[in-house]
């Protein structure tokens, strides 16, 4: 069985403060995800300052490419010591090879690597209207994931939701790494397709991204240790 855990999503815009938040947490290192927002505000270095405080870190780049520039792109990011990255999985079969072949290290190991199927913003209507995807999107993304593990990755990106299905098409080894998740009582923001930490749980999703919920709480640690104790038990 794959371990649970819950990855704070620190969408800020600068080194500075994505530091002073994480300085927050004097008795636990979550695990974080540097997304794009932070990636291209500081660099590199802010993926090596986190690390070097004892972090693990999901670095939410999501590459689509041809297959060669993905490859490329992903053995740079192997250099970089993180402990999970991601592709879109739209980008083919093909294309996550390359990608798994790039970010292998010469000594054979890897960071995990995931595939984001839909977006948690992307309704169906939308997928349907607007991508001309006409299967639904339970379909797609099942689909979505098999095409991830037939290429050899480790694990998609979903909404909750959809995890239980993913885990009943792909194994239950396949890992399922879900954001859209809000507290109960909380905000839905920008994202349709959400459900709550413990409702996540009994779905068998393997890790949830939280992000709002957490970074803009009043107190940021206890929301944190609130969504362990729902998530994670």
């Amino acid at each position: 069985m794959n371990q649970r855990d819950v990855i704070i999503a620190c969408d800020f815009s600068s080194a500075e403060a994505t530091l002073a938040f994480l300085d927050k947490f004097t008795d636990c290192k979550p695990f974080v995800k540097i997304g794009m927002e932070l990636y291209y505000a500081a660099g590199p270095a802010i993926v090596k300052e986190i690390k070097d405080r004892g972090h693990k870190i999901f670095l939410d780049l999501k590459l689509h490419d041809i297959p060669n520039t993905v490859k490329k792109a992903m053995s740079v990011l192997s250099k970089m010591d993180v402990d999970m990255c991601n592709l879109h999985a739209a980008g083919t079969i093909d294309m996550m090879k390359a990608a798994l072949e790039g970010l292998t290290r010469p000594d054979g190991t890897r960071p995990l690597l995931i595939a984001v199927t839909q977006l948690t913003s992307t309704s169906e209507e939308r997928m349907q209207k607007e991508l001309l995807i006409n299967a639904s999107i339970n379909d797609t993304i099942v689909k979505y994931a098999q095409n991830a593990k037939q290429a050899g990755l480790d694990g998609v990106v979903c909404s909750p939701l959809e995890a239980g299905m993913v885990k009943e098409a792909c194994g239950a080894e396949f890992v399922t790494v879900t954001p859209g998740v809000r507290f109960a009582d909380g905000e839905v923001g920008d994202q349709v397709r959400v459900t709550t930490p413990a409702r996540a749980k009994e779905i068998g999703t393997d890790y949830i991204v939280v992000g709002r919920p957490i970074t803009q709480a009043e107190d940021p640690v206890a929301a944190y240790k609130r969504c362990v104790a729902e998530f994670v038990g």
